[in-house]
């Protein structure tokens, strides 16, 4: 293979480190994924080049490399910022990684990788704008317009998460507290962490988002109760979207993507908040699954 004709791609987590590598048709060639060093901006640097160096040993071939993570570079600085592994923020990991890698690289947020997988050879393929959505940990969004990421001025397109859930109920408000000094965020509301939180304060007692999606479907009532707030919630939360942004797909991505019924559901609910006679916006699961985001990071070469 001639030199760059492969594009890596890393996404680099809390928790783990996954470089995945691309052929020039999107086949994936090579993954390996380690643990991310806790706490260590240094030793997070090593590992990313270490998995590198590995894999254009194993590939006998360089490539371009592309970096997916939470939070986004500064325009100010230049610096990341906004990420959860906080050794992270404040650093020039891009500048830092160009010298130790000795190559250049792109660094995304990783709702915006997600966005661009679905986008380019994913369950979005072909449409013209298209929100991608993090269900997970966290609530994050990402826009791809024309194959391309959206990021703004600010570097904070598609940060849907950190918005107030759009026509709250008196029930709903002033709304939970969310780490970003707020409350009511859709965050608090759409995570794993808050379905399960949302469960816990109407059952009284505590389950994860999995186990109450597993118990509604075989008919516990206060599960069924739990996700039928929570897909009418999420309704809302997408339409707010589908009236500021107009897409022509919404992906949802994270562990609650795998809950089935919400590509059924949701699209019943949006149209009475969608400004509107009709909503032709698709929602639709991914086609990569948890492996968008490392495609994604891939395809920002």
């Amino acid at each position: 293979m001639s030199k760059h004709s492969l594009r890596f791609g890393i996404d680099l987590g809390g928790t783990k480190i996954e470089l995945i590598a691309l052929a020039p048709d999107g086949a994936e060639l090579w993954r390996r994924r380690k643990p991310t060093p806790q706490g260590d901006y240094q030793g997070t640097l090593r590992a990313i080049a270490d998995l590198v160096a590995e894999a254009e040993r194993a590939l006998s071939a360089e490539g371009t490399v592309g970096i997916g993570t939470p939070g986004a570079l500064s325009r100010a600085s230049g610096r990341l910022k906004n990420s959860n592994s906080a050794c992270l923020n404040g650093q020039p990991i891009v500048e830092d990684l160009e010298r130790l890698l000795g190559k250049p690289v792109r660094i995304a947020n990783d709702a915006d990788c997600f966005a661009l997988s679905e986008a380019t050879d994913g369950a979005a393929a072909g449409a013209e704008v298209v929100f991608g959505v993090i269900l997970g940990t966290g609530v994050g969004g990402g826009i791809v317009v024309r194959g391309r990421p959206l990021n703004g001025p600010n570097a904070i397109a598609g940060e849907w998460g950190h918005n107030p859930l759009p026509w709250p109920t008196a029930e709903e408000l002033p709304g939970p507290a969310c780490y970003c000094g707020r409350r009511g965020c859709i965050e608090t509301f759409l995570s794993g962490p808050g379905l399960a939180r949302d469960y816990e304060r109407h059952a009284g007692a505590a389950l994860a988002g999995p186990e109450i999606v597993a118990r509604a479907a075989a008919g516990d009532v206060a599960c069924e109760a739990a996700l039928l707030r929570y897909e009418e919630r999420l309704a809302r939360a997408l339409a707010h979207v589908i009236n500021l942004l107009d897409p022509d797909a919404v992906v949802l991505g994270g562990g609650l993507s795998n809950c089935a019924r919400l590509y059924a559901n949701v699209p019943k609910l949006w149209g009475r908040h969608v400004f509107s006679d009709r909503v032709d916006t698709r929602l639709v699961a991914p086609r990569h699954g948890d492996s968008s985001g490392v495609r994604g990071a891939a395809w920002l070469w």
